[in-house]
């Protein structure tokens, strides 16, 4: 991993696994409205960094995939940038 605070990789594993919880979530959960607000939301605010903020925030979710042994978790990781809009493609 990057050598970084340890708070920014806890903080962004659990954005990540709570943006995941509302995509994967069904109507009885949390809304869908509600669930689309919330993951417009944290994308404009990660979107609103300066670029080489993004680029370290992408960086620690490569290294967070890279490191995860629960492969759905792991793809969620590497996507999330993506699905974020930080990055033009999902990381490898």
């Amino acid at each position: 991993m990057s050598t970084t605070d340890p708070l920014v990789p806890a903080l962004a594993g659990v954005l990540a696994d709570l943006l995941r919880f509302l995509d994967e979530c069904g109507d009885d959960e949390v809304a869908d409205d509600t669930a689309v607000k919330l993951t417009e939301n944290a994308a404009w605010e990660l979107n609103r960094l300066p670029e080489a903020q993004r680029e370290r925030l992408t960086a620690v979710f490569a290294d967070l995939a890279a490191a995860e042994p629960d492969p759905g978790r792991r793809t969620a990781l590497a996507e999330f940038p993506y699905h974020c809009g930080l990055v033009e493609e999902p990381l490898a």
